[in-house]
């Protein structure tokens, strides 16, 4: 069984404080390429979820059985094995969408946000706590890919939701800014990833050190700065 304490732990470092983009800057491919509107990123970390969260449940079952010798490529071949299915369910159910995604659902396998996990964590710890590491791990990909593409999404075409109908065919994508808005083409190609990337994670540091100079008494670190 797992406390209350020990699951905010493993929730807390999977979104916030170990988030895998943000943080540990992992999965960089598919976090700059396919992130080009908020469907795909949400669609792409919804499988890598459940990749993750059944790797870690099996490696942690079969830890004590795979000799440390070859452990990297039994989790591999685990990986592969959960990844292969994914692959052939969103082909099945979202074909259209996995034609836009290509190759990005296969290259989960590689993916060092999956591999890491196991690693670092399942291996070595019971199994109910290894499927929260790796589905809570997957949550904070989760929600940075997706705010990542809505405001790719946002920025660069005015909607939000766009290929919605690629999901549930009866929704549309939402028209946010007026029909004739130009659009702004950086922001769907890759240095507009960057640039906004990089306005997360440094959000992500401000935030966490307002909150570190409240816990400690002190003044917010913008105030410091402006000499209030």
């Amino acid at each position: 069984m797992i406390n209350r304490e020990e699951f905010r732990q493993i929730a807390g470092n999977g979104i916030w404080r170990q988030n895998t983009s943000l943080v540990q800057i992992l999965g960089m491919c598919p976090l700059l390429a396919v992130t080009t509107n908020l469907v795909n990123g949400v669609m792409l970390s919804l499988a890598t979820i459940v990749v993750m969260a059944m790797s870690n449940l099996a490696v942690a079952m079969l830890r004590n059985w795979i000799p440390h010798e070859i452990r990297i490529p039994v989790f591999i071949l685990i990986v592969a094995a959960l990844v292969t299915v994914v692959d052939l369910v969103f082909n099945a159910q979202f074909h259209d969408l996995y034609l836009v995604l290509g190759i990005f659902i296969p290259l989960i396998v590689t993916n060092c946000i999956v591999l890491a996990r196991v690693e670092a964590f399942a291996n070595k710890n019971p199994p109910l706590q290894s499927v929260l590491d790796g589905a809570f791990m997957g949550v904070g990909m989760l929600w940075t890919l997706g705010l990542l593409g809505g405001l790719r999404e946002f920025i660069g075409a005015g909607t939000l939701f766009g290929g919605i109908d690629m999901v549930f065919p009866a929704l549309r994508p939402l028209q946010l800014l007026p029909a004739d808005y130009p659009g702004l083409l950086l922001a769907v190609l890759p240095p507009g990833a960057f640039i906004l990337l990089g306005c997360l994670i440094a959000w992500k540091n401000w935030a966490e050190a307002r909150a570190a100079a409240r816990q400690a008494g002190a003044r917010p670190p913008a105030a410091l700065a402006d000499g209030v």
